[in-house]
């Protein structure tokens, strides 16, 4: 009975107009690295840095990230090109497949530090903004396996299994875990961890980083261990199982004392980055600084207005106050002139009752004489 399965590609070359060849596994490569510049690109602006700064410092980590990957692949599988009956010629062969993770962040992290010392950048700041775009540029390169039918695990009677047909190097045709697509799934995974994570903690100071190495690292091994490609084994294990065991206690070394020694995020991650910036890229984070103006701009006037306003109550109020003042003192002086006048009177009068008496004591007095 046949049993699903998922075919892989007759060939790994197309011809283009039948004289350009167009090989699957670069092809995956570059469309890999695209999106890795293109998410980074996002979220280095929205970091606060300028458009274009993460593909100029990408043209130097990029090569050396292809030249530490072939160079890892190559030492490690030295037989494959430097045993009897190979050729050493075919090491210099990249676009047929072989390229170690492990040489290619190594290698890629040299030219990427000398192109953020060329721009002034922080490289951390700037490996935090790439590391989910690297995750999701490794899923999409890990397409090239599949088109050059390489990198599988032990036989399998899944649905997904991965119908092998090539008998190149000595391969056997069968039906195998797809490592490939194990691993391709795998790191999206990890790129939504990492941009989750970013979110919700402010990750900072290559923390995003690491934790893409740790969460890579933590999926390799067992992925790894089901593959049965010719490799070198140490203590029962795979040599890729074994980096995967120490480049993940690394990482997660560094989270530690990395949070506690410079804990939260960086606050300039480009310095000069908001001046003179005319890309298309940055024309909204141009439109967010004037919108920013503007809100800045009205909300001065609105002070202004209301400090205005203010100000012409408390005018009016002492107007008022005085006015009330002025009015209460008008009062109090009419009653005391009242009370003067009142006064006067009575005093008048107690006067012309004491002469009348004085007369009338003074006409008895003489009646009696």
């Amino acid at each position: 009975m046949e049993i699903a399965y998922i075919p892989s590609p007759s060939r790994g070359v197309y011809e283009l107009f039948g004289v350009i060849p167009l090989r699957g596994y670069a092809f995956c490569i570059i469309i890999g690295v695209f999106v890795a510049v293109w998410l980074g690109n996002k979220r280095w602006i929205a970091r606060g840095g300028r458009p274009g700064t993460v593909a100029d410092v990408a043209v130097w980590a990029v090569p050396f990230g292809l030249v530490g990957g072939r160079l890892y692949h190559v030492i490690t599988d030295y037989q494959l090109y430097f045993s009897e009956g190979q050729d050493w010629v075919d090491a210099f062969k990249i676009w047929e497949g072989g390229l170690g993770i492990w040489g290619a962040i190594a290698f890629g992290a040299v030219g990427a530090w000398i192109g953020c010392r060329s721009r002034g950048v922080p490289l951390p700041a700037w490996a935090d903004a790439l590391a989910p775009g690297i995750a999701l540029a490794q899923a999409i390169g890990r397409w090239g396996n599949w088109f050059n039918q390489e990198l599988y695990g032990r036989e399998t009677d899944l649905p997904w299994a991965l119908h092998i047909t090539s008998t190149t190097d000595g391969r056997v045709p069968g039906y195998y875990h797809p490592t490939f697509l194990y691993e391709s799934l795998w790191c999206i995974g990890v790129a939504v961890l990492v941009i989750w994570a970013d979110r919700r903690f402010k990750l900072g100071h290559g923390r995003a980083f690491a934790l893409y190495v740790a969460a890579y690292c933590a999926g390799r091994f067992w992925i790894e261990a089901m593959r049965v490609d010719e490799a070198h084994h140490f203590l029962g294990m795979r040599l890729n199982e074994w980096t995967s065991i120490v480049v993940f206690l690394l990482a997660v070394l560094y989270i530690v004392l990395s949070a506690r020694r410079r804990p939260g995020r960086e606050e300039v991650v480009e310095p000069g980055a908001s001046d003179g910036d005319t890309d298309d890229d940055g024309a909204a984070v141009k439109l967010d600084k004037k919108s920013e103006d503007e809100d800045s701009e009205t909300k001065d006037s609105e002070d202004k207005k209301s400090d205005a306003e203010k100000s012409e109550a408390k005018t009016s109020e002492a107007k008022t106050s005085e006015a009330a003042k002025s009015e209460d003192e008008k009062e109090t002086a009419e009653a005391d002139s009242e009370s003067g006048s009142g006064s006067a009177e009575s005093e008048a009068a107690d006067s012309s009752s004491s002469v009348e008496a004085k007369d009338e004591e003074a006409e008895s007095a003489a009646k009696k004489a």
